[in-house]
């Protein structure tokens, strides 16, 4: 069974900066897809940046240029660097790791969320 857990988050002002950590508990950090997803309050859950097996990257058009997500394959952690962030950046972070075995089962784990505040 597989662990993710986030760290990092907390409370900013605009315009500030944080680092959202993910350490997995097993080697997985290289083989599965990786993601940030968020949730605000009254919202439903949605993708903010995720980094493919290959290292292919994408992000929600919401935080393109402001957020970079990025892994260390040794220390099986993927982050997610947040610069400029606004009010509405506010929410749950979740990591999420998942992959679709040669066999067909998909893996699609959660952890359990860190707290990312911006407000003055």
């Amino acid at each position: 069974q597989v662990q993710l857990v986030e760290s990092g988050g907390g409370l900013v002002q605009p315009g500030g900066s944080l680092r959202l950590s993910c350490a997995a508990s097993g080697s997985i950090v290289s083989i599965y897809h990786m993601a940030w997803y968020r949730q605000a309050p009254g919202k439903q859950r949605e993708l903010v940046a995720a980094i493919t097996s290959g290292a292919s990257t994408n992000y929600a058009d919401s935080v393109k240029g402001r957020f970079t997500i990025s892994r260390d394959n040794a220390k099986n952690t993927v982050y997610l660097r947040m610069n400029n962030l606004k009010p509405e950046d506010t929410a749950v972070y979740y990591c999420n790791a998942y992959r679709i075995a040669i066999s067909g089962l998909q893996y699609d784990y959660w952890g359990q969320g860190t707290q990312v505040t911006v407000s003055s």
